[in-house]
């Protein structure tokens, strides 16, 4: 796809491909601001979807080498977690294009305003100072009762993937909130590759935007996971908690309106 940008398109696809990396690495929720820049400048929405899929795999390999780097994560942990999220993108993906999802755009806002409340209400929801790094691997049961559903939503829909599997990890495995939001983060990496591979055999992909973007999400990533590792709780459950809100809004703004 051919696609002319003036100098102030690509001003606003370098911000806003920085302050969505940033984001994403705390939080997730970068596809709120990546997704809306990539269709303000003309990309028809498919290609928007693929093209933020490119762009995001930048950040989220760089937030989840970064928190690796720190010891965050452990990736022979989370290997049954990670191939479960890979066959739970790949059949999202496909189903995304078979079926009607306007069901999902209806309800979904609610589903995340209730992780957002949840949060909000719940004292541990992001871990506690009791909460110990695991030593070894969690259950094979746990970690494919949750990469399968959430490695299909992301290949399906995607909003709030990365603030699900924080908040999920905290739950399930009571894990710090600085490693779940390790194990988000290379979650979502997987789950973000495997929709861009069925996006790039669709031909739904602009290449040079994408790449663009994506380089200025991984500088906004690595920076946003270092924050995030160095100021902790304090910082990242205010940030996590109002982005979860405002995709929510965002949502129920485009469904309901």
């Amino acid at each position: 796809m051919d696609l002319l940008l003036d100098p102030g398109s690509w001003a606003i696809l370098a911000a806003t491909g920085f302050i969505a990396g940033f984001i994403d690495a705390v939080a997730g929720g970068g596809g709120l601001l990546s997704i809306p820049a990539l269709l303000t400048i003309g990309i028809p929405p498919h290609t928007a979807l693929g093209t933020n899929k490119l762009a995001a795999s930048f950040g989220s390999s760089m937030a989840a080498f970064t928190y690796y780097r720190k010891q965050f994560f452990t990736p022979k942990f989370w290997y049954h977690a990670s191939i479960a999220t890979f066959i739970g993108a790949v059949i999202g993906t496909f189903v995304v294009y078979l079926i009607d999802n306007q069901w999902l755009e209806k309800w979904l806002p609610l589903f995340i305003i209730a992780v957002a409340l949840y949060t909000l209400l719940k004292p541990n929801a992001m871990g506690c100072p009791t909460y110990e790094p695991p030593v070894k691997a969690p259950s094979k049961f746990k970690q494919w009762r949750q990469g399968l559903p959430l490695g299909f939503y992301d290949g399906f829909a995607g909003p709030a993937t990365g603030a699900f599997w924080t908040i999920s990890s905290v739950s399930q495995y009571k894990l710090p909130v600085l490693n779940s939001c390790g194990l988000a983060r290379a979650m979502t990496l997987i789950s973000n590759l495997t929709s861009l591979s069925v996006f790039l055999v669709l031909g739904q992909v602009n290449l040079m935007v994408g790449l663009s973007m994506g380089l200025c999400m991984m500088l906004g990533s690595f920076i946003g996971a270092r924050t995030a590792i160095k100021f902790g709780v304090p910082f990242i459950r205010p940030l996590f908690i109002s982005i979860v809100i405002l995709i929510a809004i965002n949502l129920a703004w485009g469904a309901w309106a």
